[in-house]
């Protein structure tokens, strides 16, 4: 995906109203991870994909955007630059920053959900046509007889053919081309990607980097309260995304609601329930919504842990996860109420919990 007039639409790899990660200059933690990309690529041993995992918010992306700069601004990994570089910081100023901050550098792709003109969305998936044209990259020359790099954000919104017309690419990659594959689930990657990368895991943050990480933005966030800062990121569960969703003033009461009533699953008080679908259905509550799945997925994956003691009951979970999934993304696609949609995860939930006994 190239397209200089990005920032002027909605932008699926990126918080509402919070700058994209291409153009974070400062990397909050994460430390021993950037280090990591530092020496392999010093070493000539640099895998040609990575599949970087962690909790949806906690830098991923960011990591991810900072290490293509790196390359496309020291593309020999002998140069003295790279051998003093004590990490991946380049300049904004640099050429090779520019370029990627306008998404216009002719050896960059980026893979994610794209705007949909007709009707005017973001699409729900990402498509085999969206892969494969973004995959053209890698069949020119490099433009600066550098590296070719694509950035793929997020895994979890491949369906089965993109994630297969993808996966080619990195069977058969051609020389100097780097796959960075942002993964909030890494464990649910088709399985012949993931054997295929190496793999980087990036841990929650503290609640005082994402502090941090808060102030750094910019209005409105960076002018929150210091008390409202630190409340969210306290219970942000160590993500960015988490955070800025508790503090944007849509979301204010929503996110305590949301707590509560996902630690009382699997048989939450049903009124706590109604009220929540309530809070969730309308538009302004869009960023709310999305963390309710956020948290609502960690906590099958928790039950699953507990409670999966056999093959059939493991089975059962996982084909919950998939209903919840399928029924989230025919939501989002159809424009369907999404007051029915939670009331039904819930009751689904229910249903298997009894089932249980």
């Amino acid at each position: 995906m190239k397209r200089g007039e990005a920032d002027e639409l909605p932008e699926s790899d990126a918080f509402a109203g919070a700058p994209h990660p291409r153009f974070g200059q400062k990397l909050v933690g994460h430390k021993a991870a950037e280090a990591e990309l530092l020496a392999a690529y010093r070493a000539g041993r640099l895998a040609h994909a990575w599949l970087i995992g962690g909790a949806e918010g906690v830098g991923k992306a960011t990591i991810a955007w900072r290490f293509a700069r790196f390359l496309f601004a020291n593309p020999d990994p002998t140069a003295p630059r790279v051998r003093e570089a004590r990490d991946l910081n380049v300049d904004a100023s640099h050429p090779a920053a520019r370029q990627l901050a306008a998404l216009s550098h002719p050896d960059f792709a980026l893979i994610r959900r794209e705007w949909k003109s007709n009707p005017k969305r973001l699409g729900t998936e990402i498509g085999v046509d969206d892969v494969r044209h973004a995959l053209q990259v890698f069949q020119m020359s490099a433009a600066f007889g550098g590296w070719r790099i694509c950035i793929v954000d997020s895994a979890e919104d491949l369906n089965r053919s993109s994630a297969n017309a993808l996966l080619k690419m990195i069977e058969e990659p051609p020389q100097r081309s780097l796959i960075l594959i942002v993964s909030h689930r890494p464990g649910q990657v088709l399985p012949t990607i993931r054997s295929r990368c190496r793999k980087l895991k990036l841990d929650p943050l503290s609640a005082a980097e994402i502090a941090d990480v808060v102030a750094t933005l910019g209005s409105p966030w960076s002018e929150a309260k210091p008390e409202a800062i630190a409340d969210a990121a306290q219970r942000a569960n160590g993500s960015i995304r988490e955070a800025l969703a508790r503090l944007g003033p849509e979301s204010e009461g929503i996110g305590a609601l949301i707590d509560s009533t996902i630690a009382d699953l699997p048989r939450p008080d049903p009124r706590a329930v109604a009220r929540l679908a309530e809070a969730l259905a309308g538009r302004s509550a869009a960023e709310a919504y999305q963390a309710f799945h956020r948290e609502l997925f960690d906590w099958l994956a928790a039950y699953a842990s507990r409670t999966a003691s056999s093959t059939a009951r493991a089975e059962e979970l996982g084909a919950l996860w998939d209903r919840i999934r399928a029924a989230a993304r025919e939501t989002d696609a159809l424009n369907l109420d999404r007051k029915l949609h939670i009331l039904a995860i819930f009751a689904e939930i229910a249903s298997t919990a009894r089932r249980r006994g």
